[in-house]
């Protein structure tokens, strides 16, 4: 079964599952991936603190995983 990726997926479950998803958030301008709090917040939340379209980051990673 597929790695299912939603606005409530957690970030640090998606980069445990593949670590070059990382690609994706870097490109989407999220470079603090490394921090404590981006490893436990969701997609969604992370969007939010950083002006990014959820939707945009979720379709890049879905394709990546694809």
């Amino acid at each position: 079964m597929a790695y299912t990726v939603t606005k409530d997926s957690i970030i640090g479950d998606i980069l445990d599952y593949d670590g070059t998803t990382a690609e994706c958030f870097l490109e989407a301008g999220m470079h603090c991936l490394g921090c404590p709090a981006a490893r436990a917040e969701s997609i969604e939340q992370a969007c939010e603190v950083h002006g990014i379209d959820v939707n945009e980051l979720i379709d890049a990673l879905k394709a990546h995983l694809a």
